[in-house]
């Protein structure tokens, strides 16, 4: 398989999102990454299910919405109605994941686990049945710009010796450098920020990450 690239548009300009998406997926970005942040389960505010809304039309590519959230069961409807074709939520969050995966599955939606780096990877062993997608976190959630931590990667191959062919996505701190070492150890998807765009050629800085 070859490895996906989802730039998260947290690094954009937001002063103008819709061009901002429409340009990396001319560069031929797989995905686009939406970062929801609540201020109470991470240190930072963001956007909502209204920017979701708002970049659909200008992308077809599957629009992978990562919920940095306390209560991820009570807007996750929102999003899906938004047009979130993947959505990945905490495990460390308030709510019990199963029935946050359920909620996922019977709107028509993937549905991922995600975890930050402190949070041991067996957490996710009772749901992997469930999960479509897992995400590890290889910085701290919150802000980007941090640096990749790859002692993360043992998570990632503990994942795939469980269940193989699930999907696992990283992000934080992916650059040329760090994505190899991602690929080594089994990373399928590989969210991007600044390492796009802040790039001057963003069709360039993704074919260097893939």
């Amino acid at each position: 398989m070859t490895m996906k690239i989802a730039p998260s548009i947290l690094s954009a300009d937001f002063a103008a999102l819709g061009n901002a998406v429409e340009a990396v997926d001319k560069a031929g970005a797989d995905w686009i990454h939406l970062d929801v942040m609540d201020g109470h389960f991470v240190p930072n505010l963001t956007f909502g299910p209204d920017t979701v809304r708002g970049i659909r039309p200008h992308t077809k590519r599957p629009l992978d919405v990562h919920l940095m959230i306390e209560e991820p069961l009570r807007y996750v409807q929102a999003f899906m109605d938004a047009g979130a074709d993947d959505v990945t939520f905490h495990v460390e969050s308030k709510d019990d994941p199963a029935a946050v995966l359920d909620a996922l599955h019977k709107g028509g939606c993937r549905a991922g686990l995600a975890v930050k780096p402190g949070t041991p990877v067996d957490v996710l062993w009772p749901y992997l049945d469930q999960m479509d997608l897992a995400l590890v976190m290889t910085v701290e959630p919150g802000f980007g710009g941090q640096k990749f931590m790859a002692d993360m990667m043992d998570k990632v191959r503990a994942i795939k010796a469980r269940r193989p062919a699930l999907p696992v996505e990283i992000d934080g701190g992916v650059n040329d450098e760090t994505a190899r070492i991602a690929a080594a150890a089994g990373v399928d998807i590989c969210v991007a920020g600044s390492a796009v765009f802040h790039a001057a050629d963003y069709a360039a800085a993704i074919a260097a990450l893939r």
